[in-house]
C-alpha cells in the first residue's frame, strides 16, 4: 500500500451532531466502492451533548495497519463552524489539504483558504429543510456525507445513500439520502 493510496479524515463536530455516525457511514460507503481497507473510530473523553466532538476515518485499497489517532489528515470536516474558534482544526492538516465546513460562509471568507482547499455547505439549513432534529437540534451528519463526494472522488454518492438508507429504514432513511442529495448538490467547492 503506498502512502498515496491512504485516505485519512478527521471529523470535527458537536456530541449529539453525529459526528461518530457520520464517520462509520463513510467508511461503510467506501468499502462499497471498493476501498479494502476502512478505519473509523472515536476520540471521546469527558463529551456531553454540545461539547466538541471527534471522529476519524481512513480509507485504503490495501489493509490498514495503523491504530493510532490521525495526526496529519488529508481532510477536514468541520460539523459546527463554531468550535473552529475553540478547536485547531487545521492541526496537522497535510500541505495539500481539503476543509469541508459546515457554514453559510464561502471559501473564500476564511483566511486559511489561501493555503489550504476549502469547501463550503450549509447542512445546517440542509437539515433544517428536511426536519432532522434531535430534541431540536439540528442533525448534519448526513448533509455532510453527501458533500463528501465532492471532494474525494474514491466514495460516492450512490454508496453514501445506500449506507444511510440501511442504517434508517423507510421514511427516516428516505428523507435523510434526500438531504445528502441535497448536499452534493450545493456544496461549493473552488479548488
Amino acid at each position: 500500500m503506498s502512502s498515496k493510496d491512504l485516505v485519512e479524515i478527521v471529523f470535527h463536530g458537536r456530541g449529539g451532531q453525529g459526528s461518530v455516525t457520520a464517520a462509520n457511514l463513510f467508511v461503510a460507503a467506501a468499502l462499497k466502492d471498493g476501498n479494502i481497507g476502512v478505519q473509523a473510530f472515536p476520540f471521546f473523553g469527558a463529551e456531553r451533548r454540545g461539547a466538541p466532538v471527534r471522529a476519524f476515518a481512513r480509507i485504503s485499497g490495501g489493509e490498514i495497519h495503523l491504530r493510532s489517532e490521525i495526526y496529519t489528515p488529508d481532510i477536514v470536516i468541520v460539523l459546527d463552524e463554531s468550535i473552529m474558534g475553540i478547536v485547531d482544526v487545521l492541526k496537522g492538516l497535510k500541505k495539500d489539504g481539503i476543509v469541508l465546513i459546515n457554514t453559510t460562509k464561502k471559501s473564500e471568507d476564511f483566511g486559511f483558504s489561501k493555503k489550504y482547499n476549502v469547501a463550503t455547505i450549509d447542512a445546517t439549513g440542509i437539515a433544517l429543510k428536511h426536519d432532522i432534529l434531535v430534541g431540536g437540534i439540528p442533525v448534519v451528519n448526513t448533509p455532510i456525507l453527501g458533500a463528501i463526494p465532492k471532494i474525494l472522488d474514491r466514495v460516492t454518492l450512490k454508496s453514501i445513500q445506500n449506507v444511510i438508507k440501511n442504517k434508517w429504514k423507510g421514511e427516516g432513511g428516505e428523507t435523510n439520502m434526500k438531504a445528502a442529495q441535497d448536499a452534493y448538490d450545493e456544496v461549493e467547492v473552488n479548488f
